[in-house]
């Protein structure tokens, strides 16, 4: 199939793409397992960078994913969540396999898929959507890039620690997001080499 012949803009269940639910299943299942689509998908434009400056900041950042979706794909999709992670640069201090995701009781949540915006929001969570077709109809805030998502993130942040409680750079790493300009082909690891 022609990938242009799908419509990007798509609801969360894919029904613009003519898939049942068994179709997507099975299709997702061979893109975790067989494909190993996890490891390989591009980073949203910005959002490394966006991470590192609100980590630098003292914000501490949950990954929170519901990859385990597909049965006995758990190993695969794990590990190449993590490898992932790694390869983009993105930084965390912790990560969550799980679907439900108001049981993890943070801050602030950053999430797109409107059952998880709906929970959170019903558990009197503070979330951020951040913009896809799907969810346009989810009330504000919304962030449309990673950028939007750290402006509102840091404005929250200085109001829960104030302005003194903001670190300006975690302690034991380098300065600047230029940690991030190292950059491999895909499948290799992209950071940076080290001296003996």
């Amino acid at each position: 199939m022609d990938p242009a012949s799908l419509p990007e803009e798509r609801s969360y269940d894919f029904r613009e793409w003519d898939l049942s639910p068994s179709d997507f299943e099975r299709y997702h299942g061979s893109a975790v397992t067989e494909h190993r689509m996890l490891a390989k998908l591009p980073a949203i434009d910005g959002a490394a960078e966006a991470l590192w400056r609100l980590s630098d900041a003292g914000v501490w950042i949950r990954v929170i994913t519901h990859r385990l979706y597909v049965n006995w794909g758990h190993a695969e999709a794990v590990a190449d969540t993590v490898q992932w992670l790694d390869a983009e640069r993105i930084p965390y201090r912790d990560i969550c396999f799980l679907g439900n995701k108001p049981e993890v009781e943070a801050d602030c949540y950053v999430d797109d898929a409107p059952h998880n915006i709906a929970a959170l929001r019903a558990s009197g969570n503070d979330v951020i959507v951040f913009d896809q077709p799907y969810n346009r109809d989810e009330a504000d805030p919304r962030a449309r890039t990673w950028q939007e998502v750290e402006q509102i993130v840091m404005e929250r942040f200085t109001v829960w620690r104030g302005v003194a409680g903001v670190q300006t750079q975690l302690p034991g790493m380098d300065a600047g997001i230029d940690r991030l300009a190292v950059r491999r082909s895909a499948g290799t690891s992209r950071l940076p080499d080290t001296e003996d």
